[in-house]
């Protein structure tokens, strides 16, 4: 009669993958830690600029990105002759357009301004009538910077197109259009300012909890691997010392 028992061996091709696997999936977990920490750090910053009072674009202001979904306010006039319609926009189901009109301001710098959504019936609407247009206007909103699809379409500009719609905006595409010297960011115009347009603008939300879900998985191959290597080294013996 045998007697069984367990003995740890070491094998080079199992210890050569774990070396590599392991630490390859803690620095995956510890990275995605540390996004999550980057997350939580901007959804704060972010919340702390949302609650900061209206800022009036004066001549001295910070870099775009300091500026993003920060209040503000810009006094000057709208040019209708350069409204744009972007298309696709939806509103409760319904799809219609986003109405972009550059305003100049009184020191003759000019910043885009998103007046809101209209329906596909009422885009005649869109561009400013005379009156708005040739007026000064208060206008209060929170800075944006918009960015492509991550899949672009082909966006055709034409400079003959008088209300022409585009399926995204860029500034850059804008500014080859319009010809105008733009501001890096366009204002989300406030919903209790006057034009007529819908708008509602979603609220961008900073979830950390998914890079932390990710980090969980990670250390969980780790362990896996972890396991699977000792598995793998651990040999059953007889007492005669054969291995089975």
């Amino acid at each position: 009669m045998s007697i069984s028992a367990h003995q740890f061996r070491i094998q080079a091709l199992p210890t050569i993958v774990m070396g590599v696997l392991v630490p390859l999936f803690l620095g995956l977990g510890i990275w995605q830690l540390e996004r999550a920490d980057q997350k939580r750090s901007l959804a704060a910053s972010l919340e702390m600029r949302r609650k900061l009072p209206p800022m009036p674009l004066t001549a001295d202001l910070p870099d775009a990105g300091e500026l993003e979904f920060r209040k503000v306010t810009a006094t000057g006039r709208l040019l209708g002759d350069r409204t744009v319609l972007i298309e696709n926009r939806k509103h409760q189901g319904k799809s219609g357009f986003h109405v972009i009109t550059p305003l100049a301001l009184d020191d003759a710098r000019i910043v885009l301004v998103n007046r809101g959504w209209v329906s596909g019936q009422e885009q005649a609407s869109a561009a400013p009538d005379a009156s708005a247009a040739g007026g000064t206007l208060v206008i209060e909103g929170e800075v944006n910077i918009p960015q492509p699809p991550a899949l672009k379409l082909d966006l055709k500009i034409t400079q003959a197109e008088a209300l022409p719609q585009w399926p995204y905006l860029t500034l850059e595409n804008y500014a080859a259009w319009s010809g105008l010297d733009i501001l890096p960011f366009l204002i989300l115009q406030a919903a209790d300012d006057s034009s007529g347009f819908i708008r509602r603008w979603p609220q961008p939300r900073v979830n950390d909890a998914m890079h932390t879900g990710y980090a969980v998985q990670w250390f969980a191959f780790a362990l896996i691997a972890l396991l699977i290597w000792l598995r793998l080294c651990i040999h059953r013996t007889t007492g005669g010392g054969t291995e089975r």
